[in-house]
Protein backbone atom coordinates (compact mmCIF):
# COMPACT_ATOMS: atom_id res chain seq x y z
CA UNK A 1 0.00 0.00 0.00
CA UNK A 2 1.70 3.34 -1.16
CA UNK A 3 2.04 6.24 1.06
CA UNK A 4 2.39 8.63 -2.09
CA UNK A 5 -0.78 8.77 -2.64
CA UNK A 6 -2.34 5.19 -3.16
CA UNK A 7 -5.79 5.28 -1.52
CA UNK A 8 -6.57 9.05 -2.96
CA UNK A 9 -7.83 9.88 -6.39
CA UNK A 10 -4.24 12.69 -6.63
CA UNK A 11 -1.15 12.57 -5.65
CA UNK A 12 0.85 14.55 -3.37
CA UNK A 13 4.16 14.06 -1.68
CA UNK A 14 2.11 12.86 1.51
CA UNK A 15 -1.21 11.54 1.83
CA UNK A 16 -3.60 13.97 3.50
CA UNK A 17 -4.04 13.92 6.93
CA UNK A 18 -6.58 15.67 9.50
CA UNK A 19 -4.18 17.91 11.63
CA UNK A 20 -5.83 16.84 14.64
CA UNK A 21 -5.24 13.18 14.19
CA UNK A 22 -1.77 12.33 15.54
CA UNK A 23 -2.05 8.37 15.02
CA UNK A 24 0.84 6.39 13.09
CA UNK A 25 -0.63 3.53 10.48
CA UNK A 26 0.69 0.88 9.34
CA UNK A 27 -0.40 0.41 5.60
CA UNK A 28 -1.76 -3.31 5.86
CA UNK A 29 -1.10 -7.07 6.51
CA UNK A 30 -1.23 -9.98 4.56
CA UNK A 31 -2.44 -13.53 5.10
CA UNK A 32 -2.22 -16.85 2.91
CA UNK A 33 -3.21 -20.28 3.20
CA UNK A 34 -2.72 -23.52 0.91
CA UNK A 35 -3.57 -26.62 1.22
CA UNK A 36 -6.55 -26.27 3.59
CA UNK A 37 -9.86 -27.18 3.67
CA UNK A 38 -12.10 -24.25 3.94
CA UNK A 39 -9.61 -22.21 3.25
CA UNK A 40 -11.21 -18.58 3.06
CA UNK A 41 -12.82 -19.25 6.24
CA UNK A 42 -9.35 -20.02 7.93
CA UNK A 43 -8.07 -16.56 6.28
CA UNK A 44 -10.92 -14.48 7.75
CA UNK A 45 -9.51 -15.78 10.85
CA UNK A 46 -6.02 -14.97 10.22
CA UNK A 47 -6.83 -11.25 9.30
CA UNK A 48 -8.94 -11.01 12.20
CA UNK A 49 -5.42 -10.90 14.24
CA UNK A 50 -4.12 -8.62 11.73
CA UNK A 51 -6.60 -6.03 12.01
CA UNK A 52 -4.36 -3.67 13.61
CA UNK A 53 -2.50 -3.65 10.58
CA UNK A 54 -5.42 -1.92 8.54
CA UNK A 55 -8.60 -1.43 9.89
CA UNK A 56 -10.59 0.48 7.39
CA UNK A 57 -10.87 -2.25 4.40
CA UNK A 58 -10.15 -6.30 4.04
CA UNK A 59 -10.46 -8.73 1.24
CA UNK A 60 -9.94 -12.43 0.34
CA UNK A 61 -9.53 -14.26 -2.94
CA UNK A 62 -9.91 -18.00 -3.01
CA UNK A 63 -9.04 -20.54 -5.92
CA UNK A 64 -10.98 -23.87 -6.10
CA UNK A 65 -9.01 -25.46 -8.78
CA UNK A 66 -10.95 -24.18 -11.72
CA UNK A 67 -11.97 -20.43 -10.74
CA UNK A 68 -11.04 -17.35 -8.67
CA UNK A 69 -13.23 -16.46 -6.03
CA UNK A 70 -12.58 -12.68 -4.24
CA UNK A 71 -15.27 -9.89 -1.92
CA UNK A 72 -13.29 -6.79 -1.20
CA UNK A 73 -15.23 -4.91 1.29
CA UNK A 74 -14.65 -1.41 3.10
CA UNK A 75 -14.77 -1.76 7.30
CA UNK A 76 -13.49 -4.57 9.33
CA UNK A 77 -13.24 -8.10 9.24
CA UNK A 78 -15.62 -9.76 11.41
CA UNK A 79 -18.37 -7.08 9.78
CA UNK A 80 -17.25 -7.90 6.01
CA UNK A 81 -16.58 -12.36 6.46
CA UNK A 82 -19.06 -13.73 8.53
CA UNK A 83 -22.19 -16.08 7.91
CA UNK A 84 -22.46 -19.40 7.54
CA UNK A 85 -22.26 -19.56 3.45
CA UNK A 86 -18.77 -17.62 3.76
CA UNK A 87 -17.16 -20.66 2.10
CA UNK A 88 -19.71 -21.15 -0.56
CA UNK A 89 -19.42 -17.34 -1.83
CA UNK A 90 -15.39 -17.96 -1.25
CA UNK A 91 -14.85 -22.00 -1.77
CA UNK A 92 -11.05 -23.74 -2.33
CA UNK A 93 -8.25 -25.04 -0.52
CA UNK A 94 -6.22 -22.01 -1.23
CA UNK A 95 -6.64 -18.40 -0.16
CA UNK A 96 -5.33 -14.87 0.30
CA UNK A 97 -6.22 -11.89 2.72
CA UNK A 98 -5.58 -8.20 3.09
CA UNK A 99 -6.57 -5.69 5.78
CA UNK A 100 -5.64 -2.14 4.41
CA UNK A 101 -5.00 1.05 6.21
CA UNK A 102 -6.10 3.92 3.80
CA UNK A 103 -6.13 8.11 3.97
CA UNK A 104 -9.15 10.17 4.67
CA UNK A 105 -10.95 11.32 1.32
CA UNK A 106 -9.87 8.34 -0.73
CA UNK A 107 -10.59 5.16 0.83
CA UNK A 108 -12.23 3.40 -2.64
CA UNK A 109 -13.36 -0.36 -3.44
CA UNK A 110 -11.29 -0.52 -6.03
CA UNK A 111 -8.16 -0.09 -4.26
CA UNK A 112 -8.79 -2.63 -2.10
CA UNK A 113 -6.67 -5.78 -2.28
CA UNK A 114 -5.80 -8.87 -2.95
CA UNK A 115 -5.93 -7.46 -6.50
CA UNK A 116 -6.71 -10.14 -9.66
CA UNK A 117 -5.43 -10.13 -12.60
CA UNK A 118 -6.33 -12.63 -15.74
CA UNK A 119 -3.00 -13.64 -17.74
CA UNK A 120 -2.69 -16.03 -20.13
CA UNK A 121 -0.74 -18.34 -18.44
CA UNK A 122 -3.80 -18.02 -16.06
CA UNK A 123 -5.51 -16.16 -13.00
CA UNK A 124 -3.10 -14.25 -9.82
CA UNK A 125 -4.34 -12.59 -7.16
CA UNK A 126 -2.04 -10.86 -5.17
CA UNK A 127 -1.71 -8.95 -2.01
CA UNK A 128 0.94 -6.25 -1.08
CA UNK A 129 2.47 -5.17 2.14
CA UNK A 130 4.37 -1.93 2.30
CA UNK A 131 5.31 0.85 -0.27
CA UNK A 132 7.12 1.09 -3.53
CA UNK A 133 9.55 4.12 -3.62
CA UNK A 134 9.33 3.78 -7.26
CA UNK A 135 5.85 3.90 -7.32
CA UNK A 136 5.37 6.68 -9.68
CA UNK A 137 8.15 6.08 -11.95
CA UNK A 138 7.20 2.50 -13.17
CA UNK A 139 2.75 3.82 -13.42
CA UNK A 140 3.76 6.23 -15.52
CA UNK A 141 6.48 4.23 -17.76
CA UNK A 142 3.63 1.62 -18.05
CA UNK A 143 0.57 3.93 -19.17
CA UNK A 144 3.07 5.29 -21.52
CA UNK A 145 3.44 1.71 -22.98
CA UNK A 146 -0.71 1.66 -23.27
CA UNK A 147 -1.28 -0.30 -19.70
CA UNK A 148 -4.80 0.67 -18.20
CA UNK A 149 -5.50 1.09 -14.54
CA UNK A 150 -8.21 0.41 -12.70
CA UNK A 151 -7.11 1.74 -9.45
CA UNK A 152 -4.02 4.03 -7.99
CA UNK A 153 -2.81 1.38 -5.97
CA UNK A 154 0.81 0.85 -6.41
CA UNK A 155 0.45 -3.19 -6.29
CA UNK A 156 -1.81 -2.74 -9.16
CA UNK A 157 1.71 -1.97 -10.65
CA UNK A 158 3.26 -5.11 -9.62
CA UNK A 159 0.31 -7.10 -11.53
CA UNK A 160 1.46 -4.94 -14.31
CA UNK A 161 5.09 -5.80 -14.66
CA UNK A 162 3.97 -9.87 -13.96
CA UNK A 163 1.71 -9.58 -16.78
CA UNK A 164 4.15 -7.74 -19.21
CA UNK A 165 6.89 -9.94 -18.41
CA UNK A 166 8.14 -12.45 -21.53
CA UNK A 167 8.85 -15.09 -18.98
CA UNK A 168 7.01 -18.47 -19.99
CA UNK A 169 6.55 -19.71 -16.29
CA UNK A 170 4.86 -17.28 -13.69
CA UNK A 171 7.28 -18.07 -11.18
CA UNK A 172 9.88 -16.30 -13.51
CA UNK A 173 7.19 -13.41 -14.05
CA UNK A 174 7.38 -12.70 -10.29
CA UNK A 175 11.29 -12.59 -10.63
CA UNK A 176 11.08 -10.24 -13.54
CA UNK A 177 8.33 -7.97 -11.70
CA UNK A 178 9.81 -7.63 -8.60
CA UNK A 179 13.80 -7.53 -9.70
CA UNK A 180 11.83 -3.98 -11.27
CA UNK A 181 10.36 -2.40 -7.70
CA UNK A 182 12.05 -0.69 -4.77
CA UNK A 183 11.18 0.13 -1.34
CA UNK A 184 9.61 -2.24 1.73
CA UNK A 185 6.99 -4.65 0.56
CA UNK A 186 5.86 -8.48 1.93
CA UNK A 187 3.82 -9.83 -1.02
CA UNK A 188 1.58 -13.06 -1.05
CA UNK A 189 -0.13 -14.21 -4.24
CA UNK A 190 -1.85 -17.17 -5.25
CA UNK A 191 -1.99 -18.83 -9.07
CA UNK A 192 -3.42 -21.55 -10.48
CA UNK A 193 -1.27 -24.10 -8.61
CA UNK A 194 1.16 -22.41 -6.30
CA UNK A 195 0.89 -19.51 -3.30
CA UNK A 196 3.84 -17.64 -3.25
CA UNK A 197 5.42 -15.49 -0.78
CA UNK A 198 8.14 -12.25 -1.14
CA UNK A 199 9.94 -10.22 1.14
CA UNK A 200 12.24 -6.90 -0.09
CA UNK A 201 16.26 -7.55 0.03
CA UNK A 202 16.25 -5.94 3.18
CA UNK A 203 13.13 -7.16 5.18
CA UNK A 204 11.78 -3.76 5.58
CA UNK A 205 8.00 -5.65 5.90
CA UNK A 206 7.74 -9.14 8.41
CA UNK A 207 6.82 -12.21 6.70
CA UNK A 208 6.38 -15.55 8.26
CA UNK A 209 5.89 -19.03 7.19
CA UNK A 210 3.45 -21.19 9.15
CA UNK A 211 2.04 -24.86 9.18
CA UNK A 212 -1.25 -25.63 9.90
CA UNK A 213 -1.51 -29.71 9.91
CA UNK A 214 0.86 -30.13 7.89
CA UNK A 215 0.24 -27.08 5.26
CA UNK A 216 1.92 -23.72 4.80
CA UNK A 217 0.85 -21.08 5.94
CA UNK A 218 2.06 -17.14 4.79
CA UNK A 219 1.11 -13.80 7.51
CA UNK A 220 2.68 -10.31 8.29
CA UNK A 221 2.53 -11.75 11.78
CA UNK A 222 2.82 -14.81 14.44
CA UNK A 223 -0.24 -13.42 16.11
CA UNK A 224 -2.39 -14.60 12.93
CA UNK A 225 -0.70 -18.25 13.29
CA UNK A 226 -1.55 -18.33 16.83
CA UNK A 227 -5.00 -17.17 16.10
CA UNK A 228 -5.75 -20.34 13.56
CA UNK A 229 -3.57 -22.69 15.71
CA UNK A 230 -1.00 -22.97 13.19
CA UNK A 231 2.61 -23.49 14.41
CA UNK A 232 5.46 -20.77 13.80
CA UNK A 233 8.05 -22.41 11.13
CA UNK A 234 10.77 -19.49 11.01
CA UNK A 235 10.46 -16.19 9.01
CA UNK A 236 10.27 -15.54 5.58
CA UNK A 237 14.15 -13.70 4.89
CA UNK A 238 15.30 -10.82 3.62
CA UNK A 239 15.23 -10.69 -0.23
CA UNK A 240 13.70 -14.82 -0.25
CA UNK A 241 10.54 -15.95 -2.34
CA UNK A 242 8.85 -18.99 -0.92
CA UNK A 243 7.10 -21.35 -3.90
CA UNK A 244 4.68 -23.38 -2.34
CA UNK A 245 3.27 -26.39 -3.62
CA UNK A 246 1.52 -29.92 -3.70
CA UNK A 247 5.53 -30.78 -4.29
CA UNK A 248 6.23 -28.98 -0.94
CA UNK A 249 7.91 -25.45 0.11
CA UNK A 250 10.56 -24.51 -2.16
CA UNK A 251 12.94 -21.18 -1.66
CA UNK A 252 14.50 -19.10 -4.08
CA UNK A 253 16.55 -15.82 -3.79
CA UNK A 254 15.74 -13.40 -6.78
CA UNK A 255 17.90 -10.85 -5.20
CA UNK A 256 21.81 -9.96 -4.64
CA UNK A 257 22.38 -10.51 -0.96
CA UNK A 258 22.87 -8.02 1.04
CA UNK A 259 22.32 -7.03 4.99
CA UNK A 260 18.75 -6.98 6.50
CA UNK A 261 17.42 -4.12 7.76
CA UNK A 262 14.09 -4.85 9.13
CA UNK A 263 11.52 -2.00 10.19
CA UNK A 264 12.08 -0.85 13.97
CA UNK A 265 9.03 0.42 14.17
CA UNK A 266 7.80 -2.75 14.25
CA UNK A 267 8.82 -2.81 17.74
CA UNK A 268 8.27 0.28 19.01
CA UNK A 269 4.38 0.47 17.80
CA UNK A 270 2.78 -1.81 15.08
CA UNK A 271 3.56 -5.34 16.18
CA UNK A 272 0.62 -6.55 18.11
CA UNK A 273 2.92 -7.53 21.56
CA UNK A 274 2.13 -11.30 21.25
CA UNK A 275 3.94 -11.19 18.16
CA UNK A 276 7.38 -12.56 17.96
CA UNK A 277 9.02 -10.71 14.99
CA UNK A 278 12.49 -11.65 13.27
CA UNK A 279 13.16 -13.75 16.83
CA UNK A 280 12.50 -11.24 18.92
CA UNK A 281 9.14 -11.14 21.34
CA UNK A 282 7.77 -7.72 20.71
CA UNK A 283 6.09 -7.77 24.21
CA UNK A 284 9.73 -8.04 25.57
CA UNK A 285 11.21 -5.78 23.48
CA UNK A 286 8.96 -3.01 24.81
CA UNK A 287 9.70 -3.73 27.91
CA UNK A 288 13.34 -3.37 28.12
CA UNK A 289 12.65 -0.18 26.04
CA UNK A 290 10.57 1.10 28.94
CA UNK A 291 13.77 0.05 31.24
CA UNK A 292 16.44 1.56 29.37
CA UNK A 293 13.76 4.87 29.12
CA UNK A 294 14.41 4.63 32.81
CA UNK A 295 17.80 4.50 33.15
CA UNK A 296 18.45 7.25 30.52
CA UNK A 297 15.78 9.55 31.29
CA UNK A 298 14.69 8.71 35.32
CA UNK A 299 12.63 11.47 37.44
CA UNK A 300 11.20 11.58 40.67
CA UNK A 301 8.04 10.42 41.00
CA UNK A 302 5.23 8.58 42.51
CA UNK A 303 3.44 6.57 39.68
CA UNK A 304 3.79 5.18 36.06
CA UNK A 305 1.08 5.74 34.34
CA UNK A 306 0.42 4.23 30.50
CA UNK A 307 -1.00 5.89 27.35
CA UNK A 308 -2.97 2.80 26.68
CA UNK A 309 -2.67 0.62 24.85
CA UNK A 310 0.45 0.70 22.99
CA UNK A 311 2.35 2.19 25.72
CA UNK A 312 1.89 -0.72 28.95
CA UNK A 313 4.58 -2.57 28.37
CA UNK A 314 7.22 0.22 28.16
CA UNK A 315 5.40 1.39 31.21
CA UNK A 316 5.76 -1.92 33.23
CA UNK A 317 9.83 -1.54 32.45
CA UNK A 318 9.82 1.87 33.36
CA UNK A 319 8.12 0.70 36.71
CA UNK A 320 10.29 -2.11 37.49
CA UNK A 321 13.47 -0.18 36.61
CA UNK A 322 12.36 3.03 38.68
CA UNK A 323 10.72 1.00 41.34
CA UNK A 324 7.89 2.94 41.25
CA UNK A 325 4.30 1.66 41.16
CA UNK A 326 2.72 0.83 37.85
CA UNK A 327 -1.03 1.97 37.63
CA UNK A 328 -3.61 2.59 35.35
CA UNK A 329 -4.83 6.50 35.55
CA UNK A 330 -5.67 6.21 31.79
CA UNK A 331 -8.63 3.91 30.84
CA UNK A 332 -9.13 3.31 27.37
CA UNK A 333 -12.78 3.33 25.62
CA UNK A 334 -12.47 0.20 22.92
CA UNK A 335 -15.85 1.13 21.29
CA UNK A 336 -15.31 4.64 19.72
CA UNK A 337 -15.97 4.15 16.12
CA UNK A 338 -14.27 6.78 14.11
CA UNK A 339 -17.47 7.91 12.40
CA UNK A 340 -18.27 10.23 15.08
CA UNK A 341 -18.74 13.85 13.96
CA UNK A 342 -16.67 16.86 16.04
CA UNK A 343 -18.32 19.90 14.57
CA UNK A 344 -16.59 22.44 16.30
CA UNK A 345 -13.03 23.13 17.91
CA UNK A 346 -15.15 22.79 21.81
CA UNK A 347 -15.75 19.26 20.77
CA UNK A 348 -12.60 18.00 18.80
CA UNK A 349 -10.92 19.16 22.52
CA UNK A 350 -13.50 16.68 24.10
CA UNK A 351 -12.76 13.80 21.80
CA UNK A 352 -9.75 12.35 23.56
CA UNK A 353 -11.94 11.46 26.26
CA UNK A 354 -13.92 9.17 23.51
CA UNK A 355 -10.88 6.72 24.20
CA UNK A 356 -9.24 7.79 26.66
CA UNK A 357 -10.86 8.93 30.18
CA UNK A 358 -8.84 9.39 33.42
CA UNK A 359 -8.67 7.27 36.28
CA UNK A 360 -8.89 10.71 38.97
CA UNK A 361 -8.13 8.07 41.87
CA UNK A 362 -4.76 6.73 40.65
CA UNK A 363 -3.59 10.52 39.65
CA UNK A 364 -4.96 13.37 42.26
CA UNK A 365 -2.23 14.77 44.12
CA UNK A 366 0.13 12.58 42.12
CA UNK A 367 3.65 13.40 40.51
CA UNK A 368 2.78 11.48 37.27
CA UNK A 369 5.09 9.99 34.81
CA UNK A 370 3.16 9.27 31.59
CA UNK A 371 4.91 6.82 29.32
CA UNK A 372 3.85 6.91 25.84
CA UNK A 373 5.02 4.72 22.43
CA UNK A 374 6.16 7.78 20.36
CA UNK A 375 5.24 11.40 19.58
CA UNK A 376 4.65 12.36 16.17
CA UNK A 377 2.80 15.83 15.98
CA UNK A 378 2.21 16.48 19.42
CA UNK A 379 -1.52 17.29 19.37
CA UNK A 380 -3.11 14.25 21.12
CA UNK A 381 -0.21 14.26 23.62
CA UNK A 382 -0.99 17.66 24.33
CA UNK A 383 -4.66 16.86 25.30
CA UNK A 384 -3.68 14.03 27.26
CA UNK A 385 -1.15 16.40 29.14
CA UNK A 386 -4.50 18.48 29.60
CA UNK A 387 -6.46 15.67 30.72
CA UNK A 388 -4.51 14.28 32.97
CA UNK A 389 -3.61 17.35 35.03
CA UNK A 390 -7.38 18.13 35.03
CA UNK A 391 -7.74 15.12 37.12
CA UNK A 392 -5.73 16.63 39.72
CA UNK A 393 -1.89 15.64 38.79
CA UNK A 394 0.30 17.65 40.75
CA UNK A 395 3.13 17.09 38.19
CA UNK A 396 3.22 15.25 34.46
CA UNK A 397 6.31 13.63 32.74
CA UNK A 398 6.13 12.74 29.88
CA UNK A 399 8.71 9.89 28.12
CA UNK A 400 7.91 8.57 25.01
CA UNK A 401 9.40 4.78 24.47
CA UNK A 402 11.05 5.64 21.05
CA UNK A 403 13.63 8.43 19.99
CA UNK A 404 12.76 11.34 19.07
CA UNK A 405 10.83 10.88 15.02
CA UNK A 406 12.10 13.43 12.86
CA UNK A 407 11.69 12.47 9.39
CA UNK A 408 9.01 11.07 7.43
CA UNK A 409 8.82 7.08 6.25
CA UNK A 410 8.12 5.90 3.00
CA UNK A 411 7.75 2.22 3.55
CA UNK A 412 4.30 1.37 4.25
CA UNK A 413 3.85 3.95 7.13
CA UNK A 414 1.44 6.91 6.88
CA UNK A 415 3.63 9.74 8.42
CA UNK A 416 3.58 13.18 8.59
CA UNK A 417 5.70 15.44 6.51
CA UNK A 418 9.14 16.45 8.27
CA UNK A 419 7.68 20.52 8.92
CA UNK A 420 4.96 18.51 10.99
CA UNK A 421 6.76 16.33 12.94
CA UNK A 422 7.48 18.29 16.36
CA UNK A 423 10.60 16.81 16.98
CA UNK A 424 12.02 17.47 13.51
CA UNK A 425 11.02 21.68 13.91
CA UNK A 426 11.39 22.03 18.00
CA UNK A 427 14.03 21.46 20.92
CA UNK A 428 13.61 19.31 23.57
CA UNK A 429 12.82 22.71 25.74
CA UNK A 430 10.57 24.14 23.01
CA UNK A 431 8.61 20.06 22.98
CA UNK A 432 8.31 20.54 26.48
CA UNK A 433 6.95 24.07 26.63
CA UNK A 434 4.02 22.94 23.88
CA UNK A 435 3.35 19.76 25.75
CA UNK A 436 2.72 21.71 28.79
CA UNK A 437 4.77 18.85 30.84
CA UNK A 438 7.43 19.50 33.61
CA UNK A 439 9.60 17.34 32.32
CA UNK A 440 9.77 15.46 28.62
CA UNK A 441 12.13 12.38 28.05
CA UNK A 442 12.83 10.07 24.99
CA UNK A 443 14.72 6.48 24.20
CA UNK A 444 18.27 7.47 23.11
CA UNK A 445 19.01 5.18 19.28
CA UNK A 446 21.50 3.53 21.23
CA UNK A 447 18.92 2.58 23.92
CA UNK A 448 16.59 1.19 21.40
CA UNK A 449 19.30 -0.86 20.30
CA UNK A 450 20.09 -2.30 23.27
CA UNK A 451 16.78 -3.16 24.23
CA UNK A 452 16.40 -5.21 20.95
CA UNK A 453 19.52 -6.84 22.28
CA UNK A 454 21.61 -5.55 18.53
CA UNK A 455 24.34 -4.08 19.82
CA UNK A 456 25.29 -0.68 19.46
CA UNK A 457 24.11 0.69 15.99
CA UNK A 458 26.76 0.38 13.80
CA UNK A 459 26.18 3.83 11.72
CA UNK A 460 28.17 2.51 8.42
CA UNK A 461 25.67 -0.73 8.40
CA UNK A 462 22.39 0.19 10.41
CA UNK A 463 20.78 -3.25 11.78
CA UNK A 464 17.60 -1.75 10.92
CA UNK A 465 15.62 0.32 9.08
CA UNK A 466 15.58 3.44 11.72
CA UNK A 467 15.15 6.25 9.31
CA UNK A 468 12.58 8.05 11.57
CA UNK A 469 14.70 9.11 13.99
CA UNK A 470 18.20 9.52 11.98
CA UNK A 471 17.45 10.23 8.47
CA UNK A 472 19.33 7.31 7.49
CA UNK A 473 17.31 5.81 4.44
CA UNK A 474 17.93 2.38 3.59
CA UNK A 475 16.78 2.83 -0.20
CA UNK A 476 16.79 4.92 -3.03
CA UNK A 477 13.44 7.15 -3.04
CA UNK A 478 13.18 7.49 -6.68
CA UNK A 479 9.56 8.99 -7.59
CA UNK A 480 11.00 11.63 -4.40
CA UNK A 481 14.34 12.41 -6.28
CA UNK A 482 12.73 12.64 -9.44
CA UNK A 483 10.03 15.42 -8.32
CA UNK A 484 12.73 17.42 -6.46
CA UNK A 485 14.86 17.19 -9.70
CA UNK A 486 12.16 18.62 -11.57
CA UNK A 487 10.74 20.57 -8.64
CA UNK A 488 7.43 19.71 -9.26
CA UNK A 489 5.25 20.87 -6.57
CA UNK A 490 1.66 20.52 -8.07
CA UNK A 491 -0.30 17.71 -7.47
CA UNK A 492 -0.22 14.80 -10.03
CA UNK A 493 -3.65 13.32 -10.97
CA UNK A 494 -3.62 9.79 -10.89
CA UNK A 495 -7.04 9.02 -11.41
CA UNK A 496 -9.81 10.89 -13.19
CA UNK A 497 -12.51 8.91 -11.46
CA UNK A 498 -13.53 9.81 -7.71
CA UNK A 499 -14.76 6.96 -5.93
CA UNK A 500 -18.13 7.26 -3.84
Amino acid sequence: MTSFGQSTDRFSSRPWRDPEDDTLRLECGVFGVYGVRDAAAVTALGLHALQHRGQEACGIAAFDGQRFHTERHMGHVGDAFTGNDLVERLPGGMAIGHTRYSTAGGSGIRNVQPMFADLETGGVAIAHNGNLTNFLTLRERLVQEGAIFQSTSDSEVILHLIARSRKARIVDRFIDAVGQIEGGYAIVAITNKKMIGLRDPLGIRPLVLGDLDGQPILASETCALDMIGARFVRDVEHGEMVVISETGVKSLRPFQTVAARPCVFEYVYFARPDSVVNGRSVYDVRKRMGQRLAIETGVEADVVVPVPDSGVPAAIGFARQSGLPFDLGIIRNHYVGRTFIQPTQGVRELGVRMKHSPNRAVLEGKRVILIDDSIVRGTTSLKIVRMVREAGAKEVHLRSASPPIKWPDFYGIDMPEREQLLAATKSLEEMARFLEVDSLGFLSVDGLYQALEAGPRDPAHPQFTDHYFTGDYPTRLTDREIAEGRNDQAEKQLSLLVSA
